[in-house]
Parts: C-alpha cells; structure tokens; sequence
C-alpha cells in the first residue's frame, strides 16, 4: 500500500543482553515495540535493527527518509559510558534528528535522545526505579500537551532504570516528574525533527514485567528490592496470575496495581498521541 505507515523500531539491547531476556521469557525489545505500534495503527509495517550491534543497518542513518517515525526501545546499556554499543547509538540519534523524522521510545530512548541533543544523563543518586512507577504528575507543560491527551494528570506505570536524566538540553520540555525521577518525561527539539519519550515503559505489560524481574532477580535482591529469591518468586507469580485474569482484584490491591496499568487504552495513550499528533501528519506533509 502507497499510503502504508512505515515504522523503524531501534533496538537498543546489545546482543548478549537479548539473549538473556528471551532465556527468561520475555520478548526481544525490538518485536514487542513492533507488535504495539500495530496495535496503535493496524496495518503498519515496522523494521526492527538492533543498533548495539556493530552491524546494524541504519548505523550511520542512511535511509532514515523511507520511514514515518522511529521508536526506540530500552537498553540495558548506560548512556554515558565510553562504549563503541552506546556512541553508534547517538550518532544514530543525532542522524534521526537530522533527517526530520519524529521520533518517540522509552527509558533508555529519552537518555540517548537527551544526550545527542546535548543534555546530560548521569547514574540515579536514589538507585534502581523497578516495577512501579509511582505518582507520576504532569507538569504544567505536559497537561497542555498533545502526548498526554487522555492520560490522568496524575498516574503509574511500569518502570525498569539505573540512570536519569539531568540535565536537559536546549529546546526540550518537561512533560512529566514524579517524586523518585524528576524527567519521567521529555519533548525535544533538535536538527529538523521532534522526539517525545518516558523514562517508564508503556510497551510493557505485566507479563513482560515479571519475565524482565525473572531474569534480573539477583540484581534486585542486592539492591534490597526483594529479601530472597523466594520474595522475588513470589511476586513475578503474582504479576502472572494478575496478567492472565485481570479480574483478581486481589491481587491488584495487593500490589497496588490499577487501570493506568490494566487498562491498554490509558497504558499505551503516548503511543497512540505520538502516532495521531506527530508520525501521520509527517506523512500526510511529504
């Protein structure tokens, strides 16, 4: 089809981090973003490339004009290491800019998207943010922007981070804070292009939430989030059960655990504002 939405998915994981996600049940970052772009727009046609990899396609941008909108997934990388996997990334970032292509991703999208505009992404004084994102607020930019149409001005979402964002750099907002991370979201303006992106992941659902706890369960013991391997087993079976009979409200209590989750529509709302408000008049303007 002629007037067929053409997404490239950028899959931030390095290749050996990918591999222990799909050991763990979870699902390559790349092809989970891809099958939520489909559900936001039917009928859209999505490139996934892993840009960690020293072969990826598109490294240094060429292409970038064949497409629509490109997303970003997270990264299990640090974006401000002195690493081959992580400057490829930003000068990709930097090229996508370049290209007037808009751009939208999660976590570790508004980290590279930051810094190859010229912001700064530094470790999180307060630690590792994991599971819930608690009481996420929109500032007085973001409840008049078009990425928040439909969302609570107030509200959780799943999370998984080590770094924040710290500083930002020119011509950027922030659209959302929350009391452990002050940028949980960001809009950025630089070359030709816009980016808006979350420091949480609407991509992920609660089954995709337990497999990435699953893999990472000793991590999170030693950084006191869970007392033992049996806690963490535990709660990845909760967030299961919850994922396969939504109507446990039991275990949504307990966990503390609502609509702004459970509720797709409320869940993937920035997606659905990035693709009606940025990626389709793009298209409609070439």
């Amino acid at each position: 089809m002629a007037d067929q939405v053409r997404f490239l998915v950028i899959d931030g994981y390095n290749k050996e981090a990918r591999a222990e996600l799909v050991a763990g049940g979870a699902s390559v970052a790349g092809e989970l973003y891809g099958r939520v772009l489909k559900r936001c727009l039917p009928g859209a046609q999505c490139d996934v490339i892993f840009a960690a990899d020293p072969d990826a396609a598109l490294a240094r941008g060429v292409g970038l004009e064949r497409y629509d909108g490109v997303v970003w997934t997270g990264s299990i990388l640090t974006a401000y290491d002195d690493d081959p996997r992580v400057s490829r990334q930003i000068e990709l970032a930097r090229a996508i800019f370049g290209a007037g292509v808009p751009s939208f991703g999660s976590c570790w999208a508004a980290q590279i998207a930051v810094v190859a505009a010229g912001g700064v992404v530094q470790a999180h004084p307060r630690g590792r943010e994991m599971v819930v994102a608690r009481k996420i607020s929109l500032t007085p930019e973001g409840r008049s922007h078009p990425l928040y149409e439909g969302k609570p001005s107030v509200f959780d979402a799943l999370t998984s981070h080590l770094d924040e964002i710290s500083q930002l750099p020119p011509d950027s907002l922030v659209l959302a804070s929350s009391p452990f991370t002050r940028v949980q979201a960001v809009a950025v303006k630089s070359g030709r292009s816009t980016f808006w992106g979350v420091q949480y992941h609407p991509e992920f659902d609660l089954h995709e939430m337990a497999r990435i706890i699953h893999c990472r369960t000793d991590l999170l013991i030693e950084a006191g989030l869970f007392a033992d391997r049996e806690a963490a087993s535990d709660y990845i079976g909760k967030l299961e059960a919850l994922h396969q009979d939504p109507a446990r409200k039991d275990i949504a209590w307990l966990l503390g655990i609502d609509a702004d989750i459970m509720d797709e529509a409320i869940r993937l709302a920035e997606v659905r504002n990035w693709i009606n408000r940025l990626v389709l008049p793009n298209k409609q303007g070439k």
